[in-house]
């Protein structure tokens, strides 16, 4: 049990760190010679999509709705920031624990409402839209209760220590759910503006079919933005209890250039745009090159969201600083396609994009949503991306982003698809509370803190529940998978894994079927 917390702190300590440059790279071009595996499998994009939108419902907290399709949870967390006199019920787990962090929960909601952004009209072909919309709204609902005031934001309930003391269901939890706030006294920059950024693209979302309730997320938006950028600060300086678990290593600049952007994007006023242009330099915008997109360093895909801006006529007068967005935006995407000089991501044999050992799949799903961003940019704005290797047309881009999902759905050398539930084969022992012990539904007596140790941790059954959609940590360097519950280093799934995949997936659904499309109009041709 000591092992187990001390290697769960392992988990989220050792997640954060940035690479922002990678040495040694001559080993990419040994490995990039080898082609992802093509099992023959036909790829089915559709189910996929549908199954990573279910992943969601398994970690709500809170009381669930009457539409719950996971049945085998049920309400949890009803008492949640009952000790400091405030309604925090609801919002996500975010993994396999039953702590309610916020910073990795806001950029989920972020991702998904990017996701939405970008690609909702492929997702409402697919018929996905409505659960869509209710994961997203799951996260907001929370953010509103938990900005109490202008300046105040409730960060985390629960803490890490206690809860990875315990392995039980979330119905039962009897771990610690106290609640930590950031305000003007303890600053957090980084989470204010994550959660601003949230706010804002969930507003974008929910403009046209709930334009009071967009209103309302943007409010919060507004204030969020400013109160971190007023009181400017660290979270996990102010709030000790995250350090081990969700440290903000690559600091707070990061996050209030992404939510000044988003912020731009959502009240299309100038005030934003000046902020996120005038301190491109200072705050490292134009600064830092990255090989990597995650919860907590947000630069590459504020570079991306900057680029598309050059575009418009009404930013020529910022050209300069967003050629200098975009130089950086396309240092990321060429590290991810092998093509940069000497500075590019690590690859696995099959193929694999592959940045460090613990949770590489958070990595790969949100370079593969970037890469299928600009790809579209590039395809509508008649451009090509420029790398030391040469030009990179949107068809290149978009193939190389199919290449690391097919991958993910099973593509690879060990024939497993790293999305659960899906396919033939796919990882049984997920390392999840809820998922690895007796559902609630069926079995409503009570199991103990040290009870699902003894009883459920160390089964070598597979799971009684499958945790649908989630993407777990994955392979390694090596393409090595190790399907054991003990493994959180690659059996553990989180909700910033998954949420950046709904869109590609309905990207390439749709590309799939023009693909039909097209060969079931070709003409007929005589063979002989």
């Amino acid at each position: 049990m000591a092992m187990e917390k001390k290697q769960q702190h392992q988990c989220y300590g050792a997640a954060p760190k940035p690479t922002f440059r990678f040495a040694k790279q001559w080993a990419v071009l040994l490995i990039s010679i080898f082609p992802i595996l093509n099992t023959g499998l036909a790829v089915d994009y559709g189910d996929a999509l549908k199954k990573s939108l279910l992943y969601f419902e398994s970690q709500r907290s809170g009381r669930l709705p009457y539409n719950q399709r996971v049945t085998w949870r049920h309400h949890s967390g009803l008492t949640d920031g009952l000790e400091q006199g405030v309604d925090l019920v609801g919002g996500y787990y975010d993994a396999g624990d039953h702590v309610k962090f916020g910073l990795p929960m806001a950029f989920t909601v972020t991702m998904l409402s990017w996701t939405v952004i970008e690609f909702q009209h492929q997702i409402a072909v697919a018929g996905e839209l409505e659960h869509a919309l209710e994961a997203i709204k799951w996260g907001t609902d929370y953010f509103i209760k938990a900005h109490t005031s202008p300046n105040v934001l409730w960060a985390e309930v629960g803490d890490g220590d206690t809860d990875h003391y315990c392995w039980q269901r979330p119905e039962d939890m009897t771990t610690s759910r106290q609640a930590y706030r950031i305000d003007e006294n303890n600053p957090g920059s980084d989470l204010a503006g994550e959660t601003a950024a949230a706010m804002a693209a969930a507003s974008i979302v929910f403009k046209k079919t709930n334009p009071h309730y967009s209103h309302l997320l943007l409010h919060h938006a507004q204030q969020l933005f400013e109160f971190g950028d007023k009181y400017r600060g660290k979270y996990d300086e102010n709030m000790g209890v995250v350090k081990s678990y969700y440290a903000s290593v690559s600091g707070y600049k990061d996050e209030l250039l992404w939510g000044a952007l988003w912020l731009y994007k959502a009240t299309d006023n100038e005030k934003y745009l000046e902020y996120v242009i005038n301190n491109a330099h200072c705050f490292g915008g134009t600064g830092w090159a990255m090989e990597e997109f995650s919860w907590d360093v947000k630069y590459a895909g504020l570079q991306i969201m900057a680029a598309k801006l050059l575009v418009e006529e009404k930013h020529r007068e910022h050209g300069d600083t967003l050629e200098q967005y975009r130089s950086k935006a396309e240092h990321y995407l060429c590290s991810c396609l092998n093509k940069n000089n000497g500075t590019n991501v690590n690859r696995t044999p099959g193929g694999l994009l592959h940045i460090r050992q613990w949770n590489n799949m958070q990595y790969v799903s949100t370079a593969a949503f970037l890469l299928t961003v600009y790809s579209d940019f590039l395809l509508n704005s008649n451009q090509k991306l420029k790398c030391h290797g040469g030009s990179v047309d949107h068809e290149e881009i978009l193939g190389f982003a199919k290449s690391q999902v097919d991958y993910i759905l099973g593509s690879n050398p060990m024939n497993m698809s790293y999305l659960v539930g899906y396919g033939p084969k796919y990882p049984a022992r997920v390392h999840h509370r809820g998922a690895s012990i007796v559902s609630y539904r069926e079995n409503k007596g009570f199991i103990g803190c040290t009870q699902g140790y003894d009883n459920w941790y160390g089964r070598e059954e597979p799971n009684p529940n499958v945790l649908v959609g989630a993407l777990v940590g994955g392979p390694d360097c090596q393409d090595n998978f190790t399907d054991q519950r003990s493994n959180y280093m690659q059996t553990e799934a989180c909700t910033y894994n998954t949420a950046p995949l709904v869109g590609v997936f309905a990207k390439l659904l749709q590309m799939e079927g023009q693909k039909s499309h097209d060969n079931h109009n070709q003409p007929l041709v005589a063979s002989y």
